[in-house]
């Protein structure tokens, strides 16, 4: 797949519903919005950043801490809580033409610039053959329906979990596609996605409030680490 423009878009709203003020809250010392804007700053393959929000204050931080990513103040009747993501990137792609999109969160602060190029490298080299790619966990323990139904292994045979067939969670943390895909299925998801394997550590999503405070042990981990 010959790509000239990569672009990242990265959804950021002011309203969070189970964190309140999420996007712009202070994680290891700075608002969490700015972690994953500095990692996607060194992905050379990415050719430009833009930022979907209808926040003021992550406008007004952005516009002073990192002025070559790019905003799109969010139109009004995008910003209910039930409005499909995919809606809001048809959005998007309709003001920043590219030839292949990187979606990811700015909760997923964990995520490694090497770890968004290696993505982009993989589904370039593999396209056609996969058309998009999404981030998974894997996960291997044993896991059941709400009706009580073992859904990846058989109660009768209790195999140990690390030698059960593998399963794998969708993490949001990163999702490649076309604009022309996008628009003709209104999904990230093409009719063939590779499934890129993200390790956990990097996959966190801060979704609660616990999440905020192991995520910043992990950063701090990191840093002595590299220290």
């Amino acid at each position: 797949m010959k790509t000239k423009t990569i672009t990242a878009l990265v959804p950021m709203r002011h309203h969070s519903q189970r964190v309140p003020g999420k996007n712009y809250r202070l994680l290891a010392g700075r608002p969490l919005y700015q972690h994953i804007l500095s990692n996607l700053l060194q992905v050379k393959e990415i050719t430009q950043i833009v930022v979907d929000t209808d926040s003021d204050e992550i406008i007004a931080g952005i516009k002073q801490n990192f002025p070559s990513v790019k905003i799109i103040n969010r139109p009004e009747h995008l910003r209910a809580d039930a409005i499909p993501m995919n809606e809001i990137l048809l959005n998007d792609i309709d003001q920043y033409p590219s030839d292949l999109y990187l979606q990811t969160h700015s909760t997923n602060p964990l995520v490694k610039p090497e770890t968004f190029a290696h993505a982009i490298q993989l589904l370039t080299s593999l396209y056609p053959s996969y058309d998009s790619l999404f981030g998974v966990t894997r996960l291997q323990s044993r896991l059941w329906d709400g009706l009580g139904r073992a859904i990846n292994h058989n109660p009768n045979i209790l195999l140990q979990t690390q030698d059960l067939p593998p399963v794998y969670e969708e993490n949001s943390c990163v999702y490649l596609f076309t604009g022309e895909n996008l628009k003709l299925r209104r999904n990230r998801l093409g009719e063939r996605p590779y499934l890129f394997e993200i390790d956990r550590d990097e996959a966190w999503d801060i979704d609660e409030e616990i999440d905020f405070r192991l995520v910043e042990l992990f950063i701090q981990t990191r840093s002595e680490q590299q220290s």
